[in-house]
């Protein structure tokens, strides 16, 4: 396996001056997103991949300690993305190239600032790994439908660092996980395009990149272009 940090760097094809400008200060200058799926060579690397392009149209840049990165609860360790995944970040305009799948360990759970899953199966995978990671953890679903509930002037102003607001949208999330429950329990899924066709991938790149938007813009504090 390869380990966090060694050659391919952990920001899955991140110049230089964006892995030198993250690593600063790390951890605590530094909010770390894992995302998670099963194989790590298509939802997670889309979601991955789209969250970095969203955060880079609404700042500029993707610093100021934000990092971007994914696994899968059985990754397949050093595997290009699916072809098809690829193919849903170009419609995006997003950046597929160096990518390579890993596989979920712990020390990317412990170092991880936010867990957003594909799934409950997921979310429960990983908090069943340790580590005080239940009140970071959730589906990517589940996540989106907490942080529409939050009031953005309940967050601290953009000018006081990414990571500060985005460890203060964590916790406001967290506490209103028991008090917005999922209308339905496939209303926190995103589900497997895996061996689907290229139509199926595109429906599921239209779901990640509507749960990602809201996300996104509560992270930065600007909306997306119209």
């Amino acid at each position: 396996m390869t380990a966090p940090g060694s050659g391919r760097g952990i920001g899955n094809g991140e110049s230089a001056a964006e892995i030198t400008t993250t690593f600063v200060g790390l951890p605590r200058d530094s909010f770390r997103i894992l995302h998670v799926s099963t194989g790590n060579v298509c939802r997670s690397p889309i979601t991955e991949r789209l969250t970095r392009h969203f955060v880079k149209e609404r700042l500029g840049i993707l610093g100021g300690g934000l990092i971007v990165e994914s696994a899968g609860t059985w990754g397949h360790e050093g595997a290009s993305m699916e072809s098809h995944a690829e193919t849903v970040l170009a419609d995006f305009g997003a950046d597929a190239s160096g990518f390579t799948g890993r596989e979920l360990l712990d020390e990317h759970v412990i170092r991880a600032d936010l867990v957003l899953t594909a799934t409950r199966d997921h979310r429960a995978q990983v908090i069943s790994m340790g580590h005080s990671a239940g009140l970071r953890t959730f589906t990517l679903k589940e996540f989106t439908r907490l942080v529409k509930a939050i009031d953005p002037a309940t967050l601290p102003p953009l000018e006081d660092g990414v990571v500060v607001r985005a460890r203060a949208l964590v916790r406001a999330a967290a506490a209103l996980r028991g008090w917005l429950l999922a209308p339905t329990a496939e209303a926190d899924e995103v589900y497997d395009p895996y061996g689907a066709p290229l139509t199926f991938f595109r429906s599921i790149g239209d779901e990640i990149h509507q749960a990602l938007d809201p996300v996104v813009t509560a992270l930065t504090g600007v909306p997306a272009k119209a």
